[in-house]
């Protein structure tokens, strides 16, 4: 089979198609025909294995333990181990997987669930992390509560084109923050006020929040506090991918136990449940994801660096 594969770290220029074996099931895994994968901002971190610490979180020290990147997927169950029960071949499934960048990959089984029926393949390889980062953002460290007020910095990015959608529909009052260009976008997924930040300073008016969720910018912890209600949360991840933004987690991390705001931060975690939940509301219309680009598979160097350049307009697609 055919796949992207990387021997080293370094560049987009690492990333070679190759022809390769196809990977083996464990008994509780399913081999994917994949369809469709989606570019992470993080997986250029793990390409270029930096910030260093990386390398030291298991994904090899000199080189790529996992030649063959990508983790989002949506695509066609080929074949099944002895110990899979919800899955059998033919399914149409997305979730996570190790090595989506391919024309096969392996997941294990509560890493897939059924496709979304009113979703394409691409759209629906668009959703597994920036979708679950949203989710578990706003609803399990967030703690939102319908009727209270949500602040999204990085409204249109991919993870914040999530956030926006998931927090109407769970029930909140919704501005998100964006760049001139992208206004009418993040206005049409359902934001009820949208802040261009090049001519508004999101910071410094009379607004607060009970919750916001910052995925990009440039703005500390102790300047979004002054956003916030009394006792609201600020929520910080690395929604648009560049963990040179760790700095600002790391000051929320010291700080959070001296204020009387709330000030979270995590991992978002692979789930089957929350992809059922993401699932509810795609089929109901709440959430759609929002594609920038697709590139086919040999072009999954461009799709990197272009979602490297930190400008993407929600998601970027690979197909296969």
């Amino acid at each position: 089979m055919k796949a992207i594969v990387q021997d080293a770290y370094g560049s987009p220029d690492v990333l070679e198609l190759k022809e390769i074996a196809k990977p083996l099931v464990a008994d509780d895994e399913a081999l994917v025909r994949v369809h469709a994968a989606s570019v992470n901002p993080a997986d250029w971190h793990v390409m270029r294995g930096s910030p260093y610490f990386i390398r030291l979180a298991g994904y090899g020290l000199r080189r790529p333990k996992y030649p063959v990147p990508g983790t989002d997927v949506a695509g066609v169950v080929d074949a099944v181990g002895k110990n899979v029960t919800r899955l059998v071949p033919g399914d149409e499934v997305f979730g996570w997987c190790r090595g989506a960048y391919a024309e096969c990959a392996r997941a294990a089984e509560d890493h897939l669930v059924p496709k979304p029926a009113n979703l394409t393949f691409e759209q629906a390889g668009a959703v597994p992390l920036a979708a679950t980062t949203a989710l578990q953002g706003l609803r399990d460290r967030g703690e939102l509560r319908p009727g209270q007020t949500v602040l999204v910095i990085g409204a249109s990015g991919g993870v914040g084109t999530f956030a926006v959608q998931i927090a109407k529909a769970l029930g909140a009052e919704v501005s998100g923050v964006c760049s001139t260009r992208n206004v009418e976008m993040v206005r049409s997924l359902g934001a009820d006020h949208v802040i261009d930040y090049t001519r508004e300073d999101f910071i410094g008016g009379e607004q607060r929040y009970d919750l916001i969720f910052q995925l990009a910018g440039t703005r500390s912890p102790s300047e979004c506090r002054r956003a916030l209600s009394p006792k609201g949360t600020l929520v910080l991840s690395s929604g648009d991918g560049r963990l040179t933004g760790i700095d600002r987690i790391l000051t929320a991390m010291v700080s959070s136990p001296f204020v009387s705001q709330r000030l979270v931060t995590w991992v978002a975690t692979p789930n089957n449940s929350d992809l059922l939940t993401l699932t509810r509301f795609i089929e109901a219309g709440e959430v759609t994801p929002v594609i920038d680009r697709t590139y086919a598979l040999g072009e999954t160097p461009a799709a990197i660096r272009y979602v490297e350049e930190g400008h993407t307009r929600g998601k970027v697609v690979i197909t296969v």
